[in-house]
């Protein structure tokens, strides 16, 4: 077994994480601790969730990780929504973002289950 920083699904949170981390930088000073705060944990968090679910030994213990981090995709993917509707953000970034979210929980299910038939 490797590395989670072998894992595709890892990478592409990964690749996320860093475009909405950059993203975040021109974002209004009065948003540091509302939007840009919640996004950037909301982003990490898939990320996080992945590794550490990786690192358990049961295929339950690893899906519940898995499905914690399928459900930051879905918190990123509103925290981009109000960002759209605050118009800090254009329709281009969002569409764009928001499908890297869908395709990471896309990647998370098959993960889970590529772990359920190992099991």
């Amino acid at each position: 077994m490797g590395s989670f920083t072998d894992l595709e699904v890892w990478k592409k949170a990964r690749l996320l994480r860093n475009n909405i981390t950059e993203l975040t930088k021109s974002f209004p000073i009065e948003e540091k601790y509302r939007l840009t705060d919640q996004i950037i944990r909301s982003s990490r968090s898939i990320g996080n969730n992945i590794a550490e679910g990786h690192g358990r030994f049961h295929y339950l213990d690893a899906a519940k990780f898995l499905v914690t981090a399928r459900g930051s995709s879905s918190e990123t993917i509103d925290h981009l929504v109000i960002a759209l509707d605050n118009n800090l953000i254009s329709q281009e970034t969002f569409d764009h973002l928001k499908g890297d979210c869908e395709e990471c929980s896309r990647m998370i299910n098959g993960y889970i289950g590529y772990l359920k038939n190992k099991a």
